[in-house]
């Protein structure tokens, strides 16, 4: 069976000149179509630099104090610190309570519960249930 092969006006963007009849395809028009598989670097000139797109500064000069709060003022919490807070602790409360609720799911539980069920249906091992009865 021979390769698939997808038609050509699908492969590449200059391939749809040639499809409009009494079109001419020109140099001009290859040099203004792309290949799906280059890109162009972009113009420096027309993007502006990282430093000026936002209309500000971002940058605080140190102050010199703790978090830049001087002595004797009160440090003013932003919105999103509780929430943060409270989410991080909860689900850090919440995984240590899953945690030590889990099932024990090791080799080792499971290997010693079935050496004693198989023991006691032997024989060899005395069931403990029938001891407390006694």
């Amino acid at each position: 069976m021979p390769p698939f092969r997808p038609p050509a006006n699908l492969v590449r963007p200059s391939a749809l000149f040639v499809a409009h009849p009494g079109r001419r395809l020109t140099r001009s028009h290859l040099l203004a179509t792309r290949s799906l598989a280059s890109t162009q670097s972009p113009d420096v000139s027309e993007h502006p630099s990282p430093d000026t797109a936002s209309h500000e500064s971002h940058y605080d000069p140190p102050s010199g104090w703790l978090f830049g709060v001087p002595p004797g003022q009160k440090y003013e919490k932003e919105g999103w610190e509780d929430t943060w807070v409270y989410g991080f602790w909860g689900s850090i409360l919440l995984g240590i309570v899953a945690y030590a609720y889990k099932p024990d799911t090791s080799i080792q539980t499971w290997a010693l519960e079935e050496a004693r069920r198989r023991l006691e249906t032997e024989g060899i091992l005395p069931d403990p249930d029938d001891q407390e009865k006694k």
